[in-house]
């Protein structure tokens, strides 16, 4: 076993002294030493629950014949640290939390290690962590959230307080009800209710195959989610008595595999960005062009929050993702996955229960998957829109632009009625270099739906955007404007041509006034200038390659 070089020998006596120290008996250091990274805190919904997991990881791992190790992994709630410079953060804590994962289990050489997850960046960080080692390992993600309820409607936490919040101050919604709406719209335990970043992660972990099947959408506070949790602790000593490791579940069909469930779901374009960075981690080349190929040959089958009426709750009791991957098997890999099973065993053993929610290819609800990659003189190296939740009418644009430096600005301009029909609001300075930590535009797009614009306003950034989004918001522009791209010459009145369809991003000036403008550029200041993000702001590669750090 990888630990008998902390436990084993001579030279291991002072090793085993500290050890010792622990609690351990003699017998315990027989058995394997398996980690389990919790990122339980009480600042977040999505991971209150994870104390009462723990017990269960725990108990499994015992029950498999294994010793248990818990560690904590920090964590970050995305809707929290929302509209303000706290969003720098998320995404790059998602390599904090890879980096925490190698160092750990590297330090104290555990033979595997089960990852206790939820939320939005510490999943994916999670799996590039263990793709980075190829150390046994299992994804245990804490579940959904159930629906919140207000005067026997169902409520989403985007929908029903970020877009609330301009319903209110456009004097629809009284006070009284927004306060209602803020008290009841998340009513527990588990990750936001709609297909947005955290649950998008988690259906995506389990078609890779690095979780056990049910996990993604087994709701937070359900018996199954234990029972998942407990199987997870047993079956991650199995994975270390017969080595296998990540690398032979996370390989290029398996991950096509995600990309093809992510594009038939309708999910978050945030997994884009974290796609790509587990990929380098396993040493896969992965591209947007990949992305942008699988979503034109793949239908979008489920409407879930924010572009439909359905919530992860629905998704579960239609079947989860077992139903997911029944229904697309014919464009599957049949791949491994840690329970042993490969993805066609997963498919063939589940019944899909509600056709509504999870809707035949010939009633599909669009007949393009989720995301589209957009190019142009604005976006050489691409750009990234959530298509599912555009409405018809906003599927090509042209627009005047409205630009502001950091996404303050353009919030504050939305709601004091300063953005109008026809006006295409960019954000820039928001990339990964350039925010740093390429922040996530929901407060914004949440507020121009809320205004009553969204079949009339779109957004670019070079920022991203939360899964909650909808409307004709394309992010991920890059080149971002802190490495030159053209965005950052951008001025008021500008017309930007958005064309979904065609995969098109341009702005209306030539390249001799393109290059005009780019003699006189002066680069904005960074906004932050010390600490972490200043060292993430060196070293982060641009949105197009993942925002990994190089």
């Amino acid at each position: 076993m990888r630990s008998d070089k902390i436990k084993k020998g001579l030279e291991r006596v002072p090793h085993r002294a500290l050890l010792y120290a622990t609690g351990l008996t003699k017998k315990d250091l027989e058995r394997p030493f398996i980690g389990i990274a919790t990122s339980f805190t009480d600042l977040i919904p999505g991971h209150i629950g994870m104390r009462d997991l723990e017990r269960f990881i725990e108990r499994g791992i015992c029950y498999g014949g294994g010793v248990p190790f818990l560690f904590g992994v920090p964590g970050i709630c995305d809707g929290i640290a929302m509209g303000h410079l706290g969003m720098c953060y998320p995404l790059a804590l998602r390599e904090l939390v890879a980096d925490t994962i190698e160092t750990v289990c590297n330090a104290h050489q555990l033979d595997g290690i089960v990852c206790l997850t939820n939320c939005d960046k510490i999943t994916p960080g999670m799996l590039m962590g263990v793709a980075r080692l190829n150390l046994p390992a299992i994804i245990v993600t804490a579940g959904p959230m159930l629906s919140g309820r207000y005067k026997q409607k169902k409520l989403a936490f985007v929908h029903d307080t970020y877009e609330a919040l301009a319903r209110a101050k456009k004097g629809e919604i009284s006070e009284e009800e927004l306060a209602c709406l803020e008290m009841e719209a998340c009513p527990g335990a588990g990750s936001c209710q709609g297909l947005y970043t955290a649950n998008t992660m988690a259906c995506l972990t389990e078609t890779m195959g690095m979780s056990l099947p049910g996990c993604a959408t087994a709701l937070a506070v359900s018996a199954k989610k234990r029972r998942i949790a407990q199987t997870s602790g047993e079956r991650i000593v199995e994975l270390v008595k017969k080595n296998i490791a990540p690398l032979s579940i996370i390989n290029k069909k398996s991950l096509e595999n995600a990309i093809i469930v992510d594009m038939a779901l309708g999910g978050s374009s945030n997994t884009v960005l974290h796609l790509m960075s587990i990929a380098h981690e396993a040493g896969i080349k992965l591209d947007l062009k990949t992305f942008d190929k699988i979503s034109s040959k793949t239908p979008h089958i489920t409407n879930i929050e924010p572009a439909g009426p359905h919530f992860m709750e629905d998704l579960e009791y239609a079947g989860g993702i077992p139903a997911v991957l029944k229904r697309l098997k014919n464009k599957l890999n049949n791949t491994m996955t840690v329970s042993g099973k490969r993805i066609f065993d997963v498919a063939n053993g589940l019944e899909i229960f509600d056709e509504e929610v999870i809707r035949p290819f010939n009633r599909a609800y669009h007949k393009q998957g989720g995301i589209a990659v957009l190019y142009g003189n604005l976006a050489p190296d691409g750009a990234v829109v959530k298509q599912s939740a555009v409405s018809p009418k906003m599927m090509k644009f042209v627009g005047t632009a409205r630009v502001f430096n950091r996404e303050e600005e353009a919030m504050s301009a939305i709601l004091n009625g300063k953005i109008k029909k026809g006006d295409c609001i960019v954000i820039r300075y928001e990339g990964p270099s350039g925010g740093p930590g390429m922040r996530e535009m929901l407060a914004p797009t949440s507020a121009i739906v809320g205004m009553g614009l969204a079949e009339s306003v779109a957004l670019i950034t070079d920022g991203r955007f939360s899964g909650g989004t909808k409307g004709p918001c394309i992010g991920h522009i890059s080149p971002e404007a802190a490495q030159k791209g053209v965005i950052a010459i951008l001025k008021d009145g500008d017309i930007i041509d958005i064309d979904i369809p065609n995969r098109k991003l341009e702005v209306r000036l030539s390249k001799s006034e393109i290059e005009k403008r780019f003699k006189s550029f002066r680069a904005v200041a960074p906004k932050i200038k010390t600490g972490y993000l200043a060292r993430y702001s060196k070293l982060v590669s641009s949105a197009d390659k993942g925002a990994v750090l190089l």
